[in-house]
């Protein structure tokens, strides 16, 4: 039966179609290896880990039930394995004692588990509810949100995928792109998997956009947008990547704002411009930028905000964005102080006096410049009209045969990267409340991951129907009183250990 098995009751049933899944059964444990991993569960399932799984996902019958299976991915997310073979390292039996089983499933026989309820569509229906269901939960973060891309190495040999830049390698390796859409705080709502990468701007018009016409909530009806032409729906945040003045114009069209980098900001702003401004970051913490704002003529005439932070060091960051609602008569002043300041250094330049003897060099300097620039400028006609004409993608039935690849199935793959979503979102509700406990709120998600790694004793009592969740103590006093805070919120939660009867109660002591 494998390392670690021990119920063979179970065990025979499941095998021979008697059992549909064995309920979890927790026995007195002391010393389990991760056991803080529990103080997570609450978290978890107030996200929605476990609600309305059986309408989207379906199991046929066998030893381990969908919800172990699921309780089972988000720890590993959480413990930070890279990935399902990671758990091959790992001891079962310890890892069984978490979900009240007598082990966890082996990684080839995980890997079935999760092929089955990845079909017909079911991870991207549950994904797609879970999705409405965070944005409604929280209308005014979904208003603004950030879209992230990564590139994901491919190890496999099922398909030559096409190569991409890894910029954390510095090398171009097979992989495929994943563009994740957040909350501002970093909350993750859903994530587009690409195997060619068209870029990012074709992705959030031809995937993104689509999905968020449907899904975000409270948008501006469209009398107000009607009424006032400042207004939007709501607004998109990017790098560099996604700029673009004909993009950011189509976004406007569609009362869409944007902010993102400037990609050619120009010469540095006066230091007089900025002034000291403080700013409410996502997580609720207060700083103080050195902040400056412009009214900014793209090239192809959109005007827009330019935001400008300077740093301490000199270096100035450039933001745009194309929402008008803060553009006040300031922001006109300051440009119209530039504007003149420009013109008065254009006249001292223009009416500079140039020497006598000096001007029949002067003049053949130009003529010979005048000459190269023309020279110039009609080679990079040519070049440009040549490179209109060359297409910028091929069909993947136009590719050689011996690099021609398929698309790889991401059915398995939504389901997993549902539940990193889901732990992640667990992670940082707990992080949020950690934070008003910690002098360096910085360090929340440092300490969450000290203490899944935390050994626990696990103390069942079904006469009482709990669980008791005994975490050993951590390396300071300090440390210890945030997490008896922590257990105290997560206790007043009154979270039932699924399919059981077992209460669970955290607390931090010794034996």
């Amino acid at each position: 039966m494998g390392v670690a098995a021990a119920d063979v009751e179970g065990r025979l049933a499941a095998s021979v179609g008697e059992l549909a899944a064995v309920a979890p059964r927790f026995v007195p444990a002391l010393d389990v290896p991760k056991g803080g991993l529990l103080c997570a569960l609450p978290a978890l399932l107030a996200v929605g880990l476990l609600d309305d799984v059986a309408r989207h996902l379906t199991l046929p019958k066998g030893y381990y039930g969908l919800d172990s299976l699921l309780m089972l991915l988000a720890f590993m997310a959480l413990a930070r394995l890279a990935s399902i073979e990671s758990l091959r390292y790992c001891a079962p039996g310890e890892w069984g004692n978490l979900l009240g089983l007598d082990r966890v499933p082996q990684v080839r026989t995980l890997r079935a588990k999760i092929h089955l309820p990845a079909r017909e569509e079911q991870p991207a229906q549950w994904r797609a509810a879970l999705c409405e269901r965070w944005m409604d939960a929280v209308p005014e973060p979904a208003g603004g949100l950030y879209i992230d891309g990564h590139v994901r190495v491919y190890n496999g040999s099922q398909t030559p995928l096409p190569r991409h830049d890894v910029a954390r390698q510095r090398l171009c390796l097979r992989a495929t792109t994943d563009d994740w859409v957040n909350a501002m705080d970093g909350q993750p709502f859903f994530v587009v998997n690409q195997a060619v990468d068209p870029g990012l701007i074709q992705v959030i018009e031809g995937e993104i956009l689509p999905r968020l016409d449907e899904c975000v909530p409270a948008q501006v009806p469209c009398d107000l947008l009607q009424a006032d032409p400042l207004r939007h729906r709501f607004t998109l945040v990017f790098d560099r990547e996604g700029y673009s003045p004909a993009f950011l114009r189509r976004m406007k069209a569609q009362r869409i704002a944007c902010l993102t980098y400037h990609k050619f900001p120009g010469a540095d702003w006066s230091a007089e411009e900025f002034a000291p401004t403080r700013v409410r970051l996502a997580s609720g913490e207060v700083v103080t930028l050195e902040l400056a704002e412009r009214g900014t003529r793209l090239s192809n005439g959109l005007w827009v905000r330019e935001v400008r932070k300077r740093s301490a060091r000199g270096h100035q960051t450039a933001i745009l964005c194309t929402d008008y609602r803060h553009l006040d008569g300031q922001v006109r002043s300051t440009t119209g102080k530039l504007n003149r300041r420009l013109a008065n250094f254009a006249a001292i330049t223009l009416n500079e006096p140039i020497e006598p003897k000096h001007v029949e060099s002067f003049l053949r300097r130009k003529a010979s410049l005048q000459e190269e620039i023309e020279a110039l400028q009609r080679d990079l006609d040519t070049l440009k009209a040549k490179r209109k004409e060359t297409p910028h993608h091929i069909a993947i039935e136009e590719l050689p045969e011996e690099v021609r690849f398929r698309q790889l199935s991401t059915q398995s793959k939504h389901l997993v990267d549902t539940i990193k979503t889901i732990a992640y979102r667990a992670e940082t509700a707990m992080a949020n409340s950690l934070r008003e406990h910690l002098t360096r709120p910085d360090e929340a998600r440092r300490l969450l991951c000290a203490l899944y790694t935390t050994d626990a004793d696990l103390l069942p009592d079904t006469a009482a129907g709990t669980l008791t969740v005994r975490l050993h103590h951590s390396a300071n006093a300090a440390t210890d009183q945030v997490i008896e805070k922590l257990c105290e919120e997560l206790n007043a939660t009154e979270t039932v250990f699924p399919r059981t009867k077992l209460r669970l109660v955290l607390k931090l002591g010794s034996a």
